[in-house]
């Protein structure tokens, strides 16, 4: 078990705590509103109303020493970036903090968060990955440039092996999992199994490889 801290209870940090807290670890939250304290109390470890850019607050409630932190405090730059300061300041080793702009990502990113998330941003990739072509089913962005994406076999893979395929070598990509759609079963890629027309493929490479692959359906 893990212990996490979440600073700000908004729709994304609250969406975190609780998943968090689900999958068994234990999870601090703070935030200043004791509504939101009050809203999630039940789904986490401990929930404290105060002020995550106060570091004697966060010591308090047992911030010091854990395994990551996620910050979250909405449109209030200044308040994520010294919140981030102060879980930093508290030796937590990973720090991610949920930014609202590209200029927001980048202070962040110098003064050495472990990672940046821009959901609005990230969404809508997501959705413009879908509407531009039937071929990519869902997308998740793992990096800059980098993804994973669910996408069809093209007709020309049908019946062949993931081995005769070699498509780490001719197109730059790893094949993750298969998806058998009729029957809703995900497996391990086998490198043996043929390709039906009833799968399709959760795919990882760089965004130019997977795109090259996907005009291909």
């Amino acid at each position: 078990m893990k212990r996490f801290v979440v600073v700000g209870l908004g729709n994304f940090g609250g969406s975190i705590a609780e998943t968090l807290h689900a999958q068994g670890h234990e999870v601090i939250v703070i935030d200043r509103s004791e509504a939101a304290v009050d809203r999630i109390a039940p789904h986490v470890t401990r929930a404290a109303v105060g002020d995550g850019r106060d570091i004697a607050t966060l010591e308090r409630v047992g911030c010091r020493g854990a395994d990551a932190g996620v910050v979250s405090t909405g449109d209030d730059i200044a308040a994520s970036i010294l919140a981030a300061m102060m879980l930093r300041d508290l030796e937590i080793p990973d720090v991610y903090v949920k930014v609202i702009s590209q200029d927001h990502a980048r202070v962040m990113e110098r003064i050495g968060v472990t990672e940046t998330i821009f959901p609005e941003r990230e969404s809508a990739l997501a959705l413009g990955k879908r509407m531009s072509g039937q071929a990519l089913l869902n997308y998740v962005r793992l990096g800059p440039g980098f993804s994973m994406q669910e996408m069809a076999v093209p007709d020309q893979w049908y019946r062949k092996t993931l081995r005769e395929l070699r498509l780490r070598h001719h197109y730059s990509i790893s094949v993750i999992a298969v998806h058998d759609v009729l029957t809703d079963e995900i497996t391990a890629a086998d490198p043996d199994a043929p390709l039906k027309e009833s799968d399709t493929l959760l795919v990882a490479g760089r965004d130019e490889d997977l795109a090259r692959v996907a005009a291909m359906t």
